[in-house]
């Protein structure tokens, strides 16, 4: 049983060494592909925070950053992403009864969702391009809460969701 460690943990770091294999799922080869660019994304539905598609493209640029090796360049890279913020929604998923005959039954549960146009283009491998729509959700209770409270956090939430989405579609092919 020694033995098999023994063996197994220099061939995980040959692989993790050589930047074909991480442990975040990504499958770059490093030798050929070195750098991406990200271009700034647009906010095509005109909702949700004014400065939305900025955070998007600068939390998409640090999400690459921290799990990868790649140099992030302003243009002309290896990997190229753009794209646009295409659908902001925010949408009634539960009904609360009111318990009562006099006074309406409400919300129960909202939803934001929100979707993402991306058009990857990998320089390297053209068969690994895309355009694709990314779309989460995160819910919220109205009787507790309004949407202005909580949207910055909802967004956030979101966006994490969709980037992990986006770099598993572009970098791990999942």
């Amino acid at each position: 049983m020694k033995l098999t460690k023994w063996l197994l943990l220099p061939l995980c770091l040959l692989f993790i060494g050589c930047g074909i294999y991480s442990f975040d799922g990504a499958s770059i080869d490093y030798s050929t592909t070195k750098t991406v660019s990200i271009a700034n994304f647009i906010n095509e539905v005109g909702q949700g925070p004014p400065n939305m598609a900025q955070t998007f493209t600068e939390g998409l640029k640090d999400y690459f950053q921290r799990r990868t090796k790649l140099e992030v360049v302003n243009n002309q890279g290896d990997l190229q992403f753009e794209g646009s913020i295409s659908d902001y929604r925010v949408a009634p998923q539960a009904i609360s009864s009111s318990g009562s005959n006099t006074r309406a039954d409400g919300t129960g549960l909202m939803r934001l969702s929100i979707g993402v146009q991306v058009v990857f283009n990998n320089t390297k491998k053209e068969e690994e391009s895309f355009q694709r729509l990314f779309t989460f959700y995160a819910d919220y209770d109205p009787a507790s809460t309004t949407l202005n409270a909580v949207e910055d956090d909802l967004v956030e939430e979101i966006f994490e969701a969709l980037y992990f989405d986006i770099f598993q579609a572009s970098v791990a092919q999942w």
